[in-house]
């Protein structure tokens, strides 16, 4: 099987580590914009030889597109415009409906299967990739009866040889439990380490930092030109999020604010409920955003 990956960091860097070690891949194309990265990915064993994006996709057996979805809603009709009408082409960002929406009429619409592989780290571009990041993590496939049998088939004996299982979306449900799950907690790693940046006397708050801090800020290191496009494509989602977020920060800052010690405590007994969802007791959560949860959170 002859892979094009667009994009060579993170994402498609480990991807095409894997897929190379599991033998899915029996060639593994390049395409990458900056040079710096197609050198690194060369020397690092992700590709066997970097082309562009005309001949890599005319070549391809499957496409996967792995660029920030700003790019990806530039670069998707332009492949499936050159691709042969036996190719596939699966991207791996983490929205949806704006990417979907835009190629809904394309004549090779089938081809194309959306996907998003819930992994990663806080690291980016081709030396932070990695095997084994997706093992155990789930993959959302999404408005799958859109998809030719054959390409959604290729698409996912991909996936289980990354060892993820699937879950099954519309995209608009797929960005919809993203925002809370994945989006929101990105947002708030942000905001919490701005405002630790935003105090005077900060170095000696980082210098008394544990491993909560440090687990729970870890995210705000993520690449913002990766996720300044997904925060801005899915924000009308990630805006519901935050405003639910914000009401339950509210409701912990009135119950300090009035001295409620009782009302604190039914908080954090609430919030405690968790654990039922993550260890699969009933919940009033759809199966898919149980298993989401839990995959997520492995």
């Amino acid at each position: 099987m002859k892979l094009a990956v667009i994009g060579l960091g993170l994402i498609g860097g480990s991807m095409a580590k894997d897929l190379r070690r599991t033998k899915f891949a029996t060639e593994i194309i390049g395409v990458d914009s900056n040079p710096e990265n197609a050198r690194i990915a060369l020397e690092v064993g992700i590709a066997d030889r970097i082309e562009s994006l005309d001949t890599a996709v005319k070549e391809a057996d499957i496409v996967i597109v792995a660029v920030p979805v700003n790019m990806i809603v530039q670069l998707l009709p332009y492949i499936l415009d050159h691709i042969s009408t036996s190719t596939t082409v699966i991207d791996v960002g983490s929205t949806k409906r704006e990417i979907a929406l835009l190629v809904k009429d394309h004549p090779l619409r089938g081809n194309f299967v959306p996907s998003h592989p819930m992994s990663g780290t806080e690291n980016s571009g081709p030396f932070a990739a990695v095997e084994h990041l997706f093992e155990g993590k789930i993959c959302i496939i999404c408005d799958q009866e859109k998809c030719r049998p054959q390409h959604l088939a290729l698409a996912e004996k991909m996936y289980q040889s990354l060892g993820m299982p699937t879950a099954y979306m519309t995209s608009d449900e797929q960005d919809h439990t993203t925002a809370f799950i994945s989006h929101l907690p990105h947002a708030t790693s942000f905001a919490l380490a701005n405002a630790v940046l935003a105090i005077e006397d900060r170095n000696i708050i980082f210098d008394l930092a544990s491993g909560g801090f440090q687990s729970t800020v870890r995210l705000a290191k993520s690449s913002p030109e990766m996720w300044s496009p997904i925060f801005w494509q899915n924000r009308d989602y990630i805006d519901e999020a935050l405003e639910v977020y914000i009401h339950h920060l509210e409701e912990f800052r009135e119950s300090l604010k009035n001295n409620n010690h009782q009302r604190l405590t039914e908080l954090m007994v609430n919030a405690n409920k968790i654990r039922g969802v993550l260890d699969g007791e009933n919940s009033s959560l759809t199966k898919n955003e149980e298993t989401i949860i839990k995959l997520y959170t492995k």
